[in-house]
Formats: C-alpha cells, structure tokens, sequence
C-alpha cells in the first residue's frame, strides 16, 4: 500500500455481508418467554413428525395396557390405572418441561434485541451477539403470535422464534414477513 491507500478488495464480500439497511431491516425487542418456546418446540414437533408419532405410539400402548388390564382382570385395576395416567401426564408434559428448561437458559440474559434483515438475523443480548445467515434455515412458519426459523440440518435441531409482539412498529410485522418469504421458504 503506498500513500495511505487501502486495499479494499479483500474484505468487500464480509463488510458487505455485515451492512445492515436500516430501510428493509426490521428490529424486534422482547423479553423472552417459555410459552414462545413452546410454540417452537411444537411447530417442530409437527415438521419432523416423529415426535408427534413416538408420542402418539406411547398413548396407544399405554391405553392398550390399561384396556387389556381390565379385560384379563374384570375390573379396573388402581395400579394400571395409576401407570396409564402418569404416561398421559409425561407426554402433556415433556414439552412443557423443555421449554421450562430452555427459559431457564435465555431468561437471564434479559432484553433480546433481534435485527432481521437481508444479512440474516442478529440477535443481541447483554452478554451475547448471535449473527445467523439465511442459509442456516431450511424455511419458516408463522404462528398468530410468532415466526418459528427451523435449522437446516436432519433433526432441526436449533429454532430461532420471533414473537411478533417485539416489533416496533405496526407495519413490521408485514416488512418481517416479506423479509422471511424472500429469503427463506414456508415450511
């Protein structure tokens, strides 16, 4: 480099990436909560559907036990009976749990300030900086409180979940929607 000249050609692709316009970028602020976990966890419960079927295989052969228990008995038995409600109470209550144990995690951090915008989304909190290109996502989908960002990979095992009630202004729910459909597909 001579007389104060920069090379600027080596860092035009990630100074490019990390531009966020302020014009199509939409910002949200919220307090996370375990019941917006909860519409995560479930949204990818129904993507994945395995989840939903172990669950579903689980309650039928719970309810199997309990019916066979009082045909071979001639009553009910209290101890059956016992057994099959408890599987009806941890299957309810698994995904509650997880999202207990997930708030437990984020909750406190505080604040999450989450810009999304055509870089991807940024999420900051007082203690952390989460940067996440598009291409991390395989699709999204819209709930009637929340947008729901599943991973990529096989077991979607990472959600990123917006709750609409963090946007600023009327109007960025449609500006986040329109950002989400261009840059990411509905699943």
């Amino acid at each position: 480099m001579a007389g104060g000249q920069r090379d600027q050609g080596t860092n035009d692709a990630e100074s490019r990436d990390d531009v966020v316009d302020e014009r199509t970028a939409v910002e949200l602020a919220y307090q996370p909560q375990s019941s917006d976990t909860l519409v995560g966890l479930r949204v990818r419960e129904r993507i994945k559907r395995t989840g939903l079927l172990l669950r579903s295989a689980l309650l039928v052969l719970g309810a199997g036990q309990w019916l066979l228990s009082i045909i071979v008995r001639g009553s009910v038995d209290v101890f059956s009976t016992a057994v099959f409600l408890l599987v009806v109470l941890l299957v309810w209550s698994y995904p509650r749990l997880q999202a207990a144990q997930v708030q437990r995690l984020v909750g406190w951090q505080g604040e999450y300030r989450a810009t999304v915008s055509p870089a991807g989304i940024t999420c900051r909190t007082e203690h952390s900086t989460l940067i996440q290109k598009w291409s991390v996502f395989q699709g999204y989908r819209e709930t009637a409180g929340h947008f729901v960002l599943l991973s990529r990979d096989p077991n979607i095992m990472c959600i990123e979940v917006l709750p609409k009630r963090g946007v600023r202004e009327d109007g960025d729910v449609e500006r986040l929607r329109a950002i989400l459909d261009q840059y990411t597909p509905r699943v």
